[in-house]
């Protein structure tokens, strides 16, 4: 399978989340969708794709050779289900290739910080938005939420106040 090939929408294995935004801890939508729903968050990066600042959230967008900062999420036992039904509603995904979606939730690999690959969930701007992000989106240097205006935030100053990524 290739890193953007789309696969089944159904999956025998639950798959963890890839998250790179708003859903990172320390976040708003971490506390609101994830805080104690998940079994585990680790740093992770999401290679051959690249980020672009939207409207109060950032989007990303398939790039070889570039890198997205964020952390893989893993759903508590028997969380799974409502987990993944309250992220695609997040997300605005209501299918694959349906056109209303803003993002499309694509299994990719990513790379924990010892360079172990794992299968993730990620949601991916949708092609049409894609598009536009290339010709006219402002790009996030480093593919790092957390550092977008280029000044160290609070989840870069060490222990307790988030993980940097």
């Amino acid at each position: 399978m290739t890193p953007v090939e789309r696969p089944q929408e159904t999956t025998t294995v639950p798959l963890p989340f890839f998250v790179y935004g708003t859903l990172r801890p320390g976040e708003v939508n971490h506390d609101l969708f994830l805080r104690g729903r998940t079994a585990s968050e680790e740093p992770a990066t999401l290679p051959d794709a690249v980020l672009y600042d939207g409207p109060g959230y950032p989007y990303a967008v398939h790039r070889p050779g570039t890198t997205v900062v964020g952390e893989l999420i893993t759903a508590a036992p028997g969380g799974y289900g409502a987990l993944l039904a309250a992220l695609d509603q997040l997300e605005e995904y209501e299918g694959p290739g349906r056109p209303g979606n803003v993002y499309d939730r694509i299994a990719r690999d990513a790379l924990r910080p010892d360079g172990t690959a794992v299968r993730a969930w990620v949601y991916l701007a949708s092609p049409l938005i894609a598009r536009d992000l290339r010709e006219r989106g402002t790009e996030i240097p480093g593919g790092d939420w957390f550092n977008r205006s280029g000044k160290p935030s609070r989840h870069s100053l060490g222990p307790g106040w988030g993980v940097s990524g």
